[in-house]
């Protein structure tokens, strides 16, 4: 499956500044069985009706649960929370990735 986390970050962030630790932040997550791919987008345009950054992890379910609940996660909420004006999470089965592990 699919997971996305699609960030908006308050207008007075400086979100270059924070796409590195992030990348590597959730580079860790690769280390819990089941997460097979991560990658972190920053968006190219600027505009006041975009969002600012896509976290895009392929996964199990089982894992997901297993990211949810784990000290990364907490991490992440604790440390890049407070620079968030909005999110989306968006979960989707993703057939050519379910045939891989088949």
């Amino acid at each position: 499956m699919k997971h996305f986390i699609i960030v908006k970050f308050h207008d007075s962030t400086n979100v270059s500044a924070l796409y590195e630790p992030i990348k590597e932040l959730f580079h860790k997550s690769l280390a819990i069985e089941g997460i097979r791919k991560t990658e972190v987008h920053l968006s190219n345009t600027d505009l006041p009706n975009r969002y600012d950054l896509m976290i895009e992890m392929s996964l199990t379910p089982t894992a997901l649960k297993t990211f949810d609940n784990s000290e990364l996660h907490k991490t992440w909420k604790s440390t890049y929370g407070m620079y968030i004006a909005d999110k989306v999470i968006f979960d989707c089965d993703w057939k050519i990735f379910m045939m891989e592990w088949q």
